[in-house]
């Protein structure tokens, strides 16, 4: 009597393995100041700048990022504008900059995908660490921004009436110039204790020159960091 054949099992085919392609796209962040244009690439861990200034032009500041950036690979672009962004664009000329960057194509400079977000709430979104927090930035001007449940909401702060003019003549840098550090102090810090005062955060935090000139004594309990969190943000 024949045994019965013995069946044979199927061979299991091995698994085709899966690559994953990241599609992570890189991202060059520009944060544009009164005082200088800073840039940093993903990739890249050193920051670079060249000056701006008072006639600083859209289209001088692209040229002059582009040459900044020779060598670096990016795919899209990030700008932190010193005023009122809407819907990604510009709706008022910057008050220590150039005219020309209402209506501006920075797409079409830059020849890729540009994203525009005020500077202050780019610069705040890079200090986040949750809750409710208020970001001032001491810089040339004076720039401000709320983050929320990680909901950020930019101000114009700086250009509110205080005293004689507005606060940013009083904490920015023309203040820091014209009244010297020791008076200088005492106004930021009467600043910061009005809004802290009004917008009641969970957290304040300042950037710019603030951790340059003695105002941990002043600060009113706001943590002091470097403005480069701007491309963090």
């Amino acid at each position: 009597m024949k045994r019965p054949a013995a069946r044979r099992g199927k061979r299991r085919q091995p698994r085709a393995r899966t690559v994953r392609v990241s599609s992570r796209k890189k991202v060059l962040v520009i944060d544009v100041g009164g005082t200088a244009v800073k840039i940093l690439a993903t990739g890249q861990t050193e920051h670079r700048a060249f000056p701006s200034g008072p006639k600083l032009t859209p289209s001088q500041m692209v040229s002059g990022v582009k040459k900044l950036a020779r060598g670096w690979t990016y795919d899209v672009v990030s700008i932190g504008y010193p005023g009122p962004v809407v819907h990604g664009c510009p709706i008022a000329e910057p008050y220590n900059l150039g005219r020309g960057w209402v209506g501006f194509d920075f797409a079409a400079a830059f020849g890729r995908p540009v994203r525009l977000v005020n500077d202050a709430a780019m610069q705040a979104l890079g200090s986040y660490k949750g809750g409710k927090m208020l970001f001032l930035g001491l810089g040339t001007g004076f720039g401000s921004a709320m983050v929320v449940d990680g909901i950020v909401e930019p101000m114009e702060l700086g250009h509110l009436p205080y005293k004689k003019g507005i606060y940013e003549d009083y904490v920015g840098r023309r203040g820091l110039e014209r009244y010297g550090k020791k008076k200088w102090r005492r106004q930021v810090a009467d600043v910061v204790a009005r809004f802290i005062a009004a917008l009641e955060p969970m957290r304040a935090h300042m950037a710019g020159p603030a951790r340059n000139n003695g105002l941990e004594d002043a600060a009113h309990g706001c943590s002091i960091g470097d403005i480069a969190h701007a491309t963090d943000g």
